[in-house]
């Protein structure tokens, strides 16, 4: 009597009848979601790096502005 893999495997029929309440687009569009979400995130991510960088600069400007002109009026 010849053994096939379906009888080797016995979690066939419950593999299949739960492969079959998949939902193709319902998936695909699970994905594309996941995707946007992600794309989403990095993008507010970036943002607030970017934005702790222009105020860090801004903060290093002025106080190098403030410490020149301090340095001018005790020399002049």
């Amino acid at each position: 009597m010849a053994v096939t893999w379906t009888d080797r495997v016995p979690e066939v029929e419950r593999i299949t009848s739960q492969a079959r309440e998949v939902r193709f687009w319902r998936t695909v569009l699970s994905a594309l979601a996941g995707v946007l979400f992600g794309l989403g995130w990095l993008t507010a991510k970036g943002f607030a790096v970017l934005w702790l960088a222009v105020v860090w600069t801004a903060t290093a400007v002025r106080l190098g502005w403030q410490e020149a002109r301090r340095g001018t009026a005790g020399t002049g």
